[in-house]
């Protein structure tokens, strides 16, 4: 996967991962937070794996301790699809916009930056844009 660190990511400001789904995709997360143990958000999208089908699991963590999951209902990717996914942050939640749809998750644990971003699983990074 992509990982990228050291970054300054701040309120109102954006993380757009621009990739390609794999045709035979399983699942795939985009994680962004502090570092790979503290995370304001991991967003996993689940074709099947882990149990879940077509599913959307949302989750964060602290010192390395997985919170409680979210499940969201819509699941807007199809194998093989190119999409964009646009991230935000304000100090009470995070937001995934897709094309089709726009996932929100609690801000748990206060974060005011975004230092680190990973990208893991079935999709292809194309580009990476902050703005």
């Amino acid at each position: 996967g992509l990982v990228v660190t050291r970054l300054e990511v701040e309120p109102g400001e954006s993380i757009k991962v621009k990739g390609k789904i794999q045709s035979d995709a399983k699942g795939f997360a985009v994680n962004v937070g502090k570092d790979s143990n503290t995370l304001m958000l991991h967003f996993n999208p689940r074709f099947d794996c882990h149990g879940d089908v077509n599913t959307i699991v949302c989750n964060s963590k602290e010192d390395g301790v997985w919170g409680e999951e979210d499940r969201k209902a819509d699941f807007p990717f199809q194998h093989g699809d190119k999409i964009e996914m646009c991230i935000s942050f304000d100090e009470t939640e995070a937001t995934v916009k897709v094309p089709e749809a726009e996932f929100k998750f609690p801000n748990r644990l206060g974060m005011e930056k975004i230092e680190y971003l990973a990208v893991e699983g079935d999709f292809q990074v194309k580009a990476i844009k902050f703005s």
